[in-house]
């Protein structure tokens, strides 16, 4: 599929599934694989809430691919101001009922088309670095090093290849970098899916003239620390 029409499926696709959205981080509906697994899940979402409070989100905070507010709400523990973007209106609003602050700005905008005119102390992105197509990865790191202030921080979460994290009806994980998505109701979307070994994130970044570390929360999330060793500017 052309690149640009995958994309517009990813955001179709993320649009229609807001509503049900938190149903994939609580464990629910097809969700659900029984107490064990969802004991697990916990735990290691508990290290990565661990990780971000380490990390030190503060100043003003920038979140991309912001979603429904389950990590907003982390920045709002301890950022002064948060500017939380996103291209679907629709997790917009729910972040926004979820948050209910005034120290949070919503912008609806196409992350690949976003110039920040501002520079941030701290940056955030949960589950969203697979989503971009491994043409654009270079370009989104510049992305976030613009936006990143000096001496500023970037945080990131995201997942690892593993079966027990998808809806108990998904098909099989492959490293092909899309992936066919399934709704509630039945409907179908594909989307950019790409698994990063951790080692070889770290590396690529490295090369790319960040600083930090990549690392396993265990098995199911990676969650990563980085500064930017040159001013991209």
């Amino acid at each position: 599929m052309d690149e640009q029409k995958l994309l517009e499926e990813q955001l179709a696709y993320y649009r229609a599934r807001a509503g049900e959205y938190d149903e994939w981080f609580l464990r629910e509906g097809r969700y659900d694989r029984g107490p064990a697994h969802r004991a697990e899940w916990f735990q290691e979402v508990a290290v990565v809430e661990a990780g971000l409070r380490e990390a030190g989100p503060r100043g003003h905070a920038l979140e991309l691919a912001c979603g429904t507010g389950l990590w907003t709400r982390h920045l709002a523990a301890s950022a002064t101001r948060i500017t939380a973007v996103d291209a679907s209106p629709e997790v917009i609003a729910l972040n926004r009922e979820r948050l209910r602050s005034d120290r949070v700005e919503y912008v609806v905008a196409d992350i690949f088309s976003l110039h920040p005119d501002r520079s941030f102390d701290f940056v955030l992105f949960a589950f969203w670095l697979s989503h971009v197509p491994p043409s654009r990865f270079e370009a989104f790191w510049t992305l976030v090093g613009l936006a990143l202030r000096a001496g500023g921080r970037v945080f990131f979460v995201d997942s690892l290849s593993e079966q027990g994290a998808t809806a108990r009806d998904q098909g099989l994980l492959d490293d092909s970098g899309v992936a066919r998505r399934r709704l509630n109701d039945g409907r179908e979307f594909d989307i950019v899916k790409v698994y990063y070994d951790p080692d070889a994130l770290e590396r690529r970044l490295q090369a790319l003239g960040w600083r930090g570390r990549s690392v396993r929360a265990e098995s199911i999330f990676c969650m990563a620390q980085w500064s930017r060793l040159l001013d991209p500017r």
